[in-house]
């Protein structure tokens, strides 16, 4: 179960993420919102680009960072998701499409299907988008780079 967080706790990921953003010249304004086991940093900002990057590089890593960060200052994990211009609003809606297709084809041809390429929260999403599935189920294979997710039929 997850521990809701203290004001302590949102003041010190309002510093982190002030400061991270303040050190890469990042010009930003932004809010917290508490989800489930984490927070989300909702951003508006003319420097979008820089802070999605490639196929959202960018923002993997500031997530990764601030999370990290703010871990070590707290003495627990808690997840920060950043959000930019509607990217990830965008990008979970392609991926439950993804997933969907991939459920389809699994049944129709009764054999697992491969999505490769995806970075972790966006397995994460299909995982938790086909989670209470009852036709079909989802799993990771493999390591780093080569990790892949595997949407299979119920047996």
């Amino acid at each position: 179960m997850e521990e809701a967080l203290t004001k302590k706790e949102l003041k010190i990921i309002e510093e982190v993420v002030e400061k991270v953003f303040s050190l890469l010249e990042i010009s930003a304004t932004f809010t917290l919102e508490e989800k489930g086991e984490g927070v989300d940093v909702l951003v508006e900002t003319q420097d979008t680009g820089i802070i999605i990057g490639y196929h959202g590089e960018m923002l993997e890593s500031l997530q990764l960072v601030i999370s990290l960060i703010v871990s070590k200052k707290v003495g627990r994990f808690i997840r920060i998701s950043i959000e930019v211009d509607e990217y990830k609003k965008n990008r979970t809606e392609q991926l439950e499409r993804l997933a969907m297709d991939a459920k389809e084809k699994a049944l129709e041809e009764n054999q697992e299907q491969v999505l490769s390429s995806l970075k972790s929260w966006e397995r994460r999403i299909v995982h938790m988008f086909l989670k209470e599935d009852d036709q079909v189920i989802s799993e990771s294979a493999g390591e780093g780079k080569e990790r892949v997710l595997i949407v299979k039929p119920k047996a």
